[in-house]
């Protein structure tokens, strides 16, 4: 793998006592979409506001695209983009200079193209002349992202970029995700709304109390982690499952009219079929039949859950 970001052993203990972060070992490959996942207060905006330079480590070491936070401070913070949590920005500029000050913050030629392209691009183009103030709370988002893309970063980070926005910004910013992806910048997100994980990333890491529990490819986690079940819905109800459907592991509910049958993908193949036909042999009639697999938001559940009984 071509790690874009590279971090071993990387740890961060408030003075207060607090070990905001354990030992974190992880690699994140140029031009993918890395999904962060964890409850409040798991250690995710600790995590990236070391990479972005924001917050010193305790311990460990990180690159970005070869060099060290520490030593080469300027060198990885013009590759890196941020897009925080909170909104800070001078509300009395207007949205074309804030987001020019933040090119040359970063040591860049004014390139008034591409700003213009990068307003366009998040529907800002026409509040450009706009005072911060004046703009509404999604604007204010929009502008926070303009200003993270105004250096032409190679990595962007999106903590919690759609917590409380509207509808029409988070399609637009996915949109744009897209987009940047496809141009080769490597995205690094948080968020709580899963199912845009589920949809955007390649991989997934989970964090919960500093520690990250898991890390592996989104499709590879659904196939190992995520349950299928089949449910029948019975044209007469059973009192009880019959003992010769014993090798399925089925489970009845809706006063005996739904059986259901939770498999893996191998069972798919094999075990659906031979549990129709055992079902036709014994006279059981169904009406209706549906399918349902476990999203992100399970695993996700499930894997902190364990994590937490496991402590």
């Amino acid at each position: 793998m071509d790690a874009v970001i590279s971090i071993k052993g990387l740890e961060k203990t408030y003075a207060s006592g607090l070990k905001a972060l354990k030992p974190v070992d992880l690699d994140i490959a140029r031009g993918e979409i890395f999904a962060l996942l964890g409850p409040n207060g798991a250690g995710k905006t600790t995590m990236i506001s070391i990479i972005c330079g924001i917050v010193r480590p305790s311990a460990g070491t990180v690159t970005v695209d070869g060099f060290d936070i520490g030593r080469d401070y300027r060198q990885t913070r013009r590759r890196i983009g941020l897009v925080p949590q909170e909104l800070h920005t001078d509300s009395f500029e207007t949205v074309w200079a804030t987001v020019s000050f933040s090119r040359g913050l970063f040591g860049y030629a004014p390139n008034p193209a591409h700003i213009e392209k990068v307003l366009r691009d998040l529907s800002l183009w026409d509040k450009r002349k706009a005072k911060i103030m004046e703009l509404s709370g999604g604007m204010k988002r929009r502008v926070m992202i303009a200003k993270a893309l105004s250096h032409e970063p190679e990595i962007l980070f999106l903590d919690e970029p759609t917590a409380g926005v509207d509808v029409e910004l988070r399609r637009d910013m996915w949109e744009l995700v897209r987009r940047l992806r496809q141009s080769g910048v490597t995205i690094i997100l948080t968020t709580h709304y899963i199912e845009e994980a589920e949809e955007m990333a390649d991989r997934v890491g989970v964090i919960n109390k500093g520690e990250l529990i898991l890390v592996e490819e989104k499709n590879e986690l659904m196939k190992k982690l995520g349950k299928k079940e089949l449910t029948l819905e019975l044209a007469e109800p059973l009192a009880a499952v019959p003992a010769e459907l014993g090798d399925w592991a089925l489970t009845l509910a809706g006063d005996g009219h739904q059986l259901t049958y939770s498999y893996d993908g191998q069972a798919e193949r094999t075990g659906i079929p031979s549990l129709l036909s055992r079902m036709r042999d014994l006279g059981i009639a169904f009406k209706d039949l549906q399918t349902r697999q476990s999203s992100l938001e399970d695993i996700f559940v499930s894997l902190v859950h364990e994590e937490r009984s496991a402590a």
